[in-house]
């Protein structure tokens, strides 16, 4: 696997294999290893996965760390790694990325897998105050244990797991930690997201509390011209992590290999 850091552009992880390529963007608070899980049950398939600017490797980059800056950077990532053949698998916030990225249509993009994914109209439990109360969940190694084991997952995972999404929630800079819960959770997308033109598949955990099946069903799937659902079984909502078996079968499944 390639790892390559340029200075204006996101560090990310390229693997070769057979295409499409899958290109994977991270929760907020995640990072590139967050789907390693998922790639590695993947063998033999093309992958890139990407640390978000202002988050784990990438946190040298300046802010704003935007969605729309996020998804440019997503669209220049993948012209430097000469990606033409693809497939965007979006996580949480990432899957809000991944709707901007695939509004602008680009060239060689097959489809889209939005996996818990932050819907593109707002549910009306984003709140000024959910917001704000959002934009701590990070402060500490208290903060994190206690959104990480009372909000994020439904299931008991094992110890390494536990350190990673507690080292890489603590990550990221403050330009990274804040503009998410303060703006980007609100911001309604839908004109993008109707403007998809490839087949997409979203993926629902059975017991996400942050983005639980309804709230996908009724803000996120109305807004695809082209879409089928998947609910993973007692996931919550960190689907690469505490299924990733699941995730890639579903992955394979909608973008087999060529």
């Amino acid at each position: 696997m390639n790892t390559t850091q340029q200075s204006l552009l996101p560090t990310y992880d390229h693997r070769p294999g057979t295409g499409p390529t899958l290109v994977f963007l991270h929760y907020w608070g995640g990072s590139a290893r967050t789907w390693d899980l998922v790639v590695d049950r993947l063998a033999g398939r093309a992958a890139l996965t990407v640390d978000f600017r202002g988050w784990s490797r990438s946190r040298g980059l300046d802010g704003p760390c935007t969605l729309r800056r996020l998804a440019d950077d997503t669209l220049a990532v993948l012209a430097d790694a000469g990606v033409t053949d693809f497939v965007l698998v979006g996580h949480s916030m990432g899957g809000k990325v991944a709707q901007l990225v695939a509004a602008t249509r680009p060239v060689g993009l097959r489809g889209i897998v939005l996996v818990g994914s932050a819907p593109a109209k707002p549910a009306p439990t984003v709140t000024a105050e959910h917001r704000e109360g959002l934009s701590h969940a990070y402060d500490s190694e208290e903060s994190v244990a206690g959104a990480r084991d009372h909000v994020l997952t439904a299931t008991e995972l094992p110890e390494p797991i536990k350190s990673q999404i507690l080292a890489d929630s603590l990550a990221g800079t403050d330009a990274a930690r804040l503009e998410w819960p303060l703006r980007g959770i609100a911001e309604d997308v839908c004109e993008y997201t109707r403007m998809i033109d490839v087949p997409a598949l979203v993926v629902a955990g059975e017991h996400d509390r942050v983005e639980p099946v309804d709230v996908l069903r009724d803000h996120l799937m109305p807004y695809l011209s082209v879409a089928d659902l998947v609910m993973i079984p007692d996931s919550g909502h960190l689907i690469p992590l505490e299924a990733p078996a699941r995730l890639a079968d579903a992955i394979s499944a909608f973008a087999p290999a060529s």
